[in-house]
Parts: structure tokens; sequence; C-alpha cells
């Protein structure tokens, strides 16, 4: 490499990397629009969970093939990419393959490389066989119209050309290792199981020709995989990231197990108690007190609730394994999360445009983005929570919503509006005085 190669290098890596950090900045301001929640309790099984879900894949694994496919795609990203750390000193150095020095570690590590980069091209073809001969019914669902299908897509394809170009990258590279006498600063060193097959593709042609296009394979290698880094922000992907600290925040309490509003639960304990007097104003701490009870907006959900919106991996388990929907109803728990998401994105537009601060744009994600119909369907199971790989509650979301229909507006479906006022009116479900309520002995 010329000292000019070097200068371009650092520029592309510069842009390459700022673009990220601005990227990265704006998810953790959006997810910061959330309200407040305490997630940093029983830190031993956090970590835990993170070792075992988002690191040792421990969930996906119960789908055996997809999990297989999964784990050596992601294993693949992870190993491969540490091979960008050598890119990135050769590319600021003028070095070739630095780490040479290690010898028959390097040798391992590169052969390892080449035989990760072949299994994840085998995997991502089958992946695309899924997804567009077999058409899998989660992955062909209405909710994935659109961009979602086709940003999946977009990620095979970027895998293809990054795996694609690292092979070629060390097949010619080889081929100059192997000229006698050696070609330029060209050292022998790796080891090349799968690249040697593609090698001989390079006989016949010039050095010069040849050390040409091992500059071009290592430049559109290193530019592809800046351009994917900042591709996830905008891609479903961007779970390669944020599945750590989502697994480790998740909610460790048993499932269906709900969370209460103190300010409200204080107002049912002073109405059982007794001893109360009914007409004595009680102390309000306004801490305690909800601007709003529920969620009708992005802002009313919590940050981890917005970390899940962020984190969905849009593979539809959730989806498939929901009865209301396996019965034909409108919830799809993918598309809560989707939406969620989309929202989020258009609150975090709006506040760029606006120097920082959210100017209200008259709409929500109730009703704009999710349905009342959509909410009303859940049967609050947690099959969605108990599918989901990276431990994403979306029923937390549909909760949190159903809490703002009831107690803002009133707007409960007619069974569970009669059902609440019976309970207030006979103390029960049923509509049966409670004079009556133990008629069924005298029968």
């Amino acid at each position: 490499m010329s000292y000019l190669d070097n200068i371009l290098f650092v520029i592309l890596l510069g842009i390459g990397f700022g673009c990220f950090y601005s990227n990265v900045k704006k998810i953790i301001r959006n997810i910061n629009l959330g309200g407040v929640i305490y997630r940093k309790d029983n830190a031993k099984q956090r970590w835990k969970n993170m070792a075992m879900i988002a690191l040792g894949q421990s969930k996906m694994v119960k789908r055996p093939v997809a999990g297989s496919l999964h784990i050596v795609v992601y294993l693949g990203f992870i190993i491969i990419n540490i091979e960008l750390l050598e890119i990135i000193i050769d590319g600021l150095f003028g070095t070739h393959r630095i780490f040479a020095f290690l010898g028959t570690a390097y040798n391992v590590l590169i052969a390892s490389f080449e035989v990760l980069a072949l299994l994840v091209l085998v995997a991502v073809f089958a992946f695309w066989i899924r997804r567009n001969i077999i058409k899998l019914k989660r992955f062909s669902s209405a909710d994935l119209n659109g961009s979602p299908k086709k940003d999946a897509n977009y990620i095979l394809y970027f895998e293809v050309v990054l795996m694609t170009l690292f092979l070629l990258m060390n097949a010619s590279d080889l081929h100059l290792q192997n000229i006698p006498g050696g070609f330029s600063h060209f050292i022998k060193a790796g080891s090349f199981p799968v690249s040697q097959f593609i090698e001989p593709l390079f006989n016949g042609m010039s050095n010069e020709l040849v050390m040409l296009l091992t500059e071009i394979f290592w430049w559109l290698h290193i530019t592809g995989i800046l351009i994917f880094m900042n591709y996830l922000y905008f891609s479903k992907h961007l779970h390669i990231i944020l599945a750590f600290p989502n697994t480790f925040f998740a909610n460790l309490n048993p499932q269906g197990q709900f969370d209460n509003l103190e300010s409200v639960t204080k107002e049912v304990k002073m109405m059982m108690d007794p001893n109360a007097d009914p007409f004595a104003a009680a102390p309000v701490n306004e801490s305690e007190v909800p601007a709003k009870f529920g969620a009708s907006d992005v802002q009313d959900l919590n940050w981890v609730q917005l970390l899940n919106a962020y984190t969905c991996t849009e593979c539809g388990r959730c989806t498939a394994a929901c009865p209301a929907n396996i019965t034909g109803k409108k919830l799809s728990p993918r598309k809560i999360m989707m939406d969620t998401r989309d929202r989020l994105e258009e609150v975090g537009r709006n506040i760029d445009a606006n120097k920082g601060v959210f100017v209200p744009d008259n709409k929500s994600l109730l009703n704009d983005y999710i349905t009342p119909e959509e909410l009303w369907a859940c049967t609050s199971c947690n099959a969605c929570v108990e599918e989901c790989p990276i431990s994403i509650s979306p029923l937390s979301i549909i909760m949190d919503m159903r809490r703002y229909l009831v107690m803002e507006q009133s707007a409960a479906p007619m069974p569970i509006n009669a059902m609440m006022t019976n309970i207030e009116n006979n103390g029960a479900p049923w509509q049966y005085n409670q004079q009556d309520r133990l008629n069924w002995k005298n029968e």
C-alpha cells in the first residue's frame, strides 16, 4: 500500500465508524425516551441469561434446523470479523498479514475462518430457500410485506458478498504467495483449506493483474463490512448488538406476573381498610402518581420495552405460537414490536428535525399503528414471550396499552365493562346479587 492508500483508508475508517457512532447515539437517545424501570437486581442471574441466551443461543436450538443454521451464521459473523482487526492494522500501516508471526496459531485461525466462511455460505443459501422458495408461513405473513421482507433478503445477500470477497481475497493472496521467489511484500502465511480450490482461477493472469484484483477484493471487503455495520441501524439485524443488553435487562419475574401501579394499589388498600376514613384526603406524592395510566405512545412505555422494539429479529416465532393469530384474529406480536420500533423512529426523526425537541404530530402508537382490535385479541398467555429467542416481551406493551384504554378512555370491550361493573356492584364477575350467591346450596 502507498501512503495515499493509507490516507484513504483512514478516511474510509473514520467515515464508517463515525456514522456508526452517530447511529448508536440516536438509538440510545430514542431508548431513553422511555420511562424509568429498575432492572439491575439479581445481577448473577442476569449475566447468566445473557451468556446462555444471547451468547450461547440456548433458545434458538429449540428448533434444531433453524437453530443450527443460525449458530453457524452467528459464529461466522463473530469469529471471521476477528480478522477485521488485522485488516485495520494492515490498512493503517501498509503491512501484510501483520499477525503472521503467530505461526501455527495464525494458520489455524485463517483455516478456521475459511471453513466458517464456507459454512456461512451454505447456511445463508438454506435461509434464502426457506424464505423465498419454501416460503415458510411465518416468513410470508402480511406483516412482513414490503421493506421488512426485502431487508431480510438484503442481509442474506450482504453475507454472501462479504464471505465471497473474503475467500477471493485469500485465494488471490495465496496465488501471489506461491510465486517462486516471492512477489512484492506477500509473505507466506496462513492456511487456506477452502480458497486453495479457488486459487487456480488466477492461473494465466499476470502478477500485476492478480495484485490489482487482490487490492480490489481487500478494499471491497472492508468497505462492505463498514457499510453492513451502518446498515444494521436500519435493519432487523440490529439484534446482533442489542441481544446482549436485551437479555441482561429482561424481566426475571415469573411469566404471568403483572406489575401494578403503586398509586392505584395504595388507593385500593385504603378503600379496603375498614379503619380508613373514606372522606379524608390522602397525602399525594406526585412521584407516585403517573401522568398517564398505561401507554398510548412510545414515550409512555419504559426504556426496556423500547429496547425490546429495537432488538426484535422479526423471526416470527412469537406470531407463529400466538393462539389468537392461529385462530385468524388480527393480532401479531411481531407486528406489535415492529410498529413500536417504527413509531419510535418517527418520534426520533421529529426530534432531529426540531433541534432536540419533540413537536406533537397528532399521531400516536395507539390507533395510528396498533389498533384496539389487535390489543383485545390477546389472551395474555405469554406464548410470545416464551418463544422469543432473545427475551422480548410483546405482551408487556399490549397490557400497558390495554391499561390506557381501560383507565384513561373507559374503552374496554362490552363484556369486560360488564364484568367490571358486576365486580363493583356485586363483588363478583357474575350478574348475581350478593344475597343470591349461595342459592345453589338449596337446590
